[in-house]
């Protein structure tokens, strides 16, 4: 059971999404991300299914168990995570996605910009996180498609103008509206029941 080996992963991603996050303008939410990590139910399976950081501990439970217990408890407490955006849309009576609020998009990007860092270690590059998310389309179908859309805009800035810009660029963002009138991208999902002045990130 690699205990200390996790809790050092741990550890030293919340401290990069703390310092992406005051870089982005949302320190607080740096401060308390990820807490559920160090309850007994997220921090045992952990430990026992560490890899030596090299990916997450999750990912193996789910291989040897089918699921991973860990992630249910954590993507139900962490706004940040697009997985809990999910209701009932009382138009179609179905369980669909809804958009994140900015500050949850902002504190996810930072959240996959540092597990990138974590992950790759020296051969991180700043298009590792809009790489990943373009090598996981089945789970990006599966959000808003508002999210996806400003989350994978801003994870472009980023590989094509740096931290710099793309931190200087998040702090000055309040309000973003994505409309399915106005993005192609919404247009095209046919799955999503869009409800006029619903559909905005704010």
């Amino acid at each position: 059971m690699g205990i200390l080996g996790h809790l050092k992963t741990v550890t030293r991603h919340r401290a990069l999404v703390l310092k992406h996050c005051v870089k982005a303008g949302i320190p607080l939410s740096g401060l308390v991300h990820d807490l559920s990590k160090f309850s007994p139910t997220e921090f045992l399976p952990g430990a026992r299914y560490y890899e030596q950081g090299k990916r997450s501990p999750n990912e193996h439970e789910r291989e040897v168990l089918g699921y991973s217990a860990a992630w249910m408890h954590h993507k139900g407490r962490n706004r940040h995570h697009w997985e809990y955006w999910f209701d009932i849309n009382p138009a179609s009576r179905r369980y669909e996605p809804v958009p994140m609020p900015v500050k949850y998009l902002k504190e996810s990007f930072c959240d996959r910009v540092a597990a990138s860092k974590i992950y790759k270690g020296e051969q991180y590059r700043d298009s590792d996180a809009l790489d990943y998310m373009t090598s996981k389309k089945e789970m990006e179908s599966l959000m808003h498609p508002c999210t996806a859309c400003i989350l994978r805009k801003w994870l472009t800035m980023l590989a094509e103008e740096g931290e710099e810009k793309t931190f200087a660029y998040l702090r000055r963002v309040g309000d973003i509206r994505c409309h399915p009138q106005r993005c192609p991208k919404c247009a095209a999902r046919t799955d999503i029941t869009f409800r006029e002045g619903k559909d905005t990130v704010d």
